[in-house]
């Protein structure tokens, strides 16, 4: 019982001495810092500067280190060509602007001429149904052969022109079949007599009735010698006419010339079948088919295509004149790209041109930094990455102005770790990942410069 009464207290001590150790031990213990900085070099966006049109370098207004603001001319382009092919462009539109006049000219006249065309086709359609008025109205009280079964008005004239025309071509079938027949009767030897007669009493025919002419016309005159000299050739004529009647009789006993006589009066009907079918054709193209009423209709349509044909051309002339404006205006445009201007503010960091030079469009000609958005890229360990957040204020310092401290602000946390930084060259750092933050810097100021080292440290 009294060695308990010993224990317990002891025992309590020995637990006081360790907690008091304990306690000592930790308030030794340094304390560990848990801000989060990082290191980086102040940057600043990069534009290139590059021409649009290829030309060679005249003349270059910027140098490295400049500053310069938006809308200031950085480099000038050689522009003897494109000046040229300007004049030649103006000289272009000004021909296709002169061709447009002419067309449209052209067809002022060309409407003219259809407002004449369709005056006149009007003119002579009211004309030719004045003239056949009297035929129409005789048509419906005519009386048809007792043959036809059908009455007057049955047929269109369209369709008794047609029936026209459809027998006018089966009576020159009709023709040319009898030549064909009497020329191969006629090519028989038999016929040769015959046919020799039938030319010598034609011909005596024809010289008898010159001659009757010519002695009436001398009977008019006084002169007794010219007189008889008609008289005598007129005799002669008449006899030559007797014997040549007489021989060609002689041989209408024959059978032959009967044969021939039957197939020239197959021709001649056939001859007259045609003949009637064309008089009938032509007297039924009265009122809208009557043949000036067609020429006119002809020349109506034919004002009508000059028209068409006149708008054609005034609209070609029209699609020339845009084509040789829009050449002009790229031309325009190529000029104006002559000078190169800075399309921000900032400070040239490269001049990579000189007076003399060819550029081609895209070449970098120039590059600026635009110092009204710096940056400032660190790299945080992969155990810190939950720690920083988009919008956070950090604290900047750089060694140019170690009193001063400047605002950024985190605008891009990397979402892929990577192997940094790369200058690293334990194996130990290139084993370790990091993520990268940027950062852009308040500088109203303006004294930071891009390539300047600097502190970031973060608000934890």
């Amino acid at each position: 019982m009294h060695n308990k009464r010993i224990i317990l207290p002891v025992f309590l001590l020995v637990i006081s001495l360790v907690a008091g150790a304990w306690f000592i031990w930790q308030q030794a213990q340094p304390v560990e810092d848990t801000t989060l900085q990082g290191s980086g070099s102040v940057e600043a966006v990069e534009v290139i500067v590059s021409p649009e049109i290829s030309g060679r370098v005249v003349e270059v207004l910027a140098v490295e280190g400049q500053a310069v603001l938006a809308g200031d001319a950085l480099f000038r382009l050689d522009g003897a060509y494109l000046e040229a092919q300007q004049n030649q462009a103006e000289t272009s539109l000004a021909a296709t602007q002169a061709g447009l006049a002419v067309a449209e000219s052209g067809q002022a006249v060309a409407q003219a001429a259809l407002d004449t065309a369709q005056i006149q086709y009007e003119l002579e359609y009211n004309a030719a149904l004045a003239q056949t008025q009297a035929a129409r109205t005789a048509a419906w009280e005519g009386r048809l052969p007792s043959e036809f079964t059908l009455p007057a008005w049955y047929f269109t004239q369209d369709e008794a022109l047609a029936a026209s025309q459809a027998e006018m071509r089966a009576a020159q079938a009709d023709l040319e079949a009898e030549q064909t027949d009497l020329a191969s009767l006629t090519a028989e030897p038999i016929y040769g007599g015959l046919l020799e007669g039938e030319a010598r009493l034609a011909e005596a025919q024809t010289a008898y009735l010159v001659a009757d002419a010519v002695l009436q016309l001398s009977q008019q005159q006084s002169d007794q010698s010219l007189l008889d000299a008609a008289q005598a050739a007129f005799d002669s004529a008449e006899a030559e006419l007797q014997a040549a009647q007489e021989g060609y009789n002689e041989m209408l006993i024959t059978e032959t010339a009967a044969n021939l006589m039957e197939a020239r009066a197959q021709l001649a009907i056939a001859q007259g079948r045609l003949d009637t079918a064309r008089d009938g054709f032509n007297a039924m193209q009265t009122g809208e088919h009557s043949l000036r009423v067609q020429a006119a209709a002809g020349a109506l349509a034919q004002a009508r295509a000059n028209v068409t044909q006149a708008e054609t051309r005034v609209l070609q002339a029209q699609t020339a004149i845009d084509q040789a404006q829009a050449q002009l205006d790229l031309l325009d445009i190529q000029l104006s790209r002559l000078v190169v201007y800075a399309a921000v503010d900032g400070v040239v960091l490269s001049r990579n041109i000189e007076p003399g030079e060819v550029v081609q469009p895209g070449a970098a000609a120039l590059t600026l930094a635009r110092l009204d958005r710096l940056t400032i890229t660190v790299y945080l360990p992969e155990d810190r990455y939950g720690v920083v957040d988009l919008g956070e204020i950090a604290e900047v310092r750089v060694d140019s102005f170690p009193e001063q401290v400047f605002d950024a602000t985190v605008v891009h946390i990397a979402d892929q770790a990577e192997f940094t930084p790369r200058n690293v060259s334990t194996d130990a750092g290139r084993r370790t990942t990091v993520f990268a933050v940027e950062l852009t810097v308040d500088d109203p100021g303006g004294q930071l410069k891009p390539g300047m080292p600097a502190d970031v440290k973060f608000d934890q």
